[in-house]
């Protein structure tokens, strides 16, 4: 405890990160919760000394908006899809890491690169790695300069075993929404797996070693010490990791902008996949500035009722 007398100081050396804190974290908020219930707000028009009523319009707006339910939709659904699978994949190779003696902090780095690496940066090399350089025409008749790495695997298996040939049109133009999806879910799995990799090997290493030793002595088969064991003692590591991810997954936006670009979808369907942050974005490029903020207070109560669901459930799931 610090004496109170010598309080001051203590106030002192954190008054410069309570100023910035102040400045640029309190103020943006509360800021942004005046402009979503100023009706039609615009910061240029504010500037130009319009006034604007206190109402609701932002928000009746931004929800009835088709665009506004695509994002949601596309958002949704990349959540959905790229939690469970990273959480799952994550935990088995966690687990397998852990087992692995010979090289495992050389394997441990290698799965934590891209963790460091930039988003935008790992999103292009994606988008070259599904890309077809070239006008794509179908089986019948092609003009394909590169048809990326990935539809050359697919090539090679079904050259392999049908005879003929097959590419997949996965980002350009005439692409599938279906496609699309399965891009950017591979490419947020990927980008998600060290963070989650990292968390639940550091919890396998706190589990007490006695628990795995009775269970080799009673003759415990590996799959059940793994559902009975490990799983269940890794479960506030696993809940951590699942609201983290949710929250991650609704703010998802530099996958899509590292993958298609600003257009956030292929060039003949602009903002096929644009999610809600890119909505905000959008709004504010057009300033819009009181639509974004409604927009912004609409996700951040998405965000914390499923924060708050998933916070009752690992209340009756996760053994602490």
């Amino acid at each position: 405890m610090v004496d109170s007398k010598q309080q001051w100081k203590a106030w002192l050396y954190l008054s410069p990160a309570i100023v910035l804190l102040l400045v640029f974290t309190v103020w943006p908020i509360i800021n942004t919760v005046r402009m979503a219930f100023l009706d039609n707000y615009s910061g240029l028009q504010a500037a130009g000394g319009e006034t604007f009523s206190f109402g609701i319009e932002n928000f009746t707006r931004v929800v009835k908006a088709r665009r506004f339910i695509d994002c949601l939709r596309n958002t949704m659904l990349l959540c959905v899809l790229t939690v469970p699978i990273s959480t799952m994949l994550a935990l088995l190779i966690a687990v397998t890491l852990n087992s692995i003696k010979p090289l495992q902090k050389t394997l441990q780095t290698i799965f934590f690169l891209p963790y460091v690496t930039n988003s935008i940066a790992i999103g292009m090399v994606f988008a070259a790695m599904f890309n077809i350089v070239g006008s794509f025409y179908g089986t019948d008749r092609q003009l394909v300069t590169t048809a990326g790495i990935i539809n050359n695997v697919i090539n090679f298996f079904s050259t392999t075993f049908t005879g003929k040939e097959a590419m997949v049109n996965w980002i350009n133009i005439g692409s599938a929404y279906r496609e699309n999806i399965i891009v950017m879910t591979v490419y947020i799995v990927w980008n998600a797996l060290p963070f989650k990799i990292l968390i639940l090997l550091g919890g396998l290493q706190s589990i007490n070693k006695q628990y795995y030793d009775a269970a080799r002595v009673d003759g415990t088969s590996r799959t059940r010490v793994f559902w009975r064991i490990t799983v269940p003692l890794l479960s506030p590591m696993l809940a951590y990791v699942i609201i983290t991810g949710f929250i991650g997954g609704f703010k998802e936006y530099t996958s899509i902008v590292g993958i298609f670009g600003e257009n956030m979808g292929p060039a003949n369907d602009r903002d096929r996949l644009n999610t809600m942050v890119g909505y905000i974005y959008d709004a504010l490029e057009n300033n819009n500035q009181g639509r974004a903020s409604a927009a912004a207070l609409i996700l951040f109560g998405i965000i914390l009722v499923v924060t708050l669901l998933n916070l009752y459930v690992s209340k009756k799931r996760v053994h602490y």
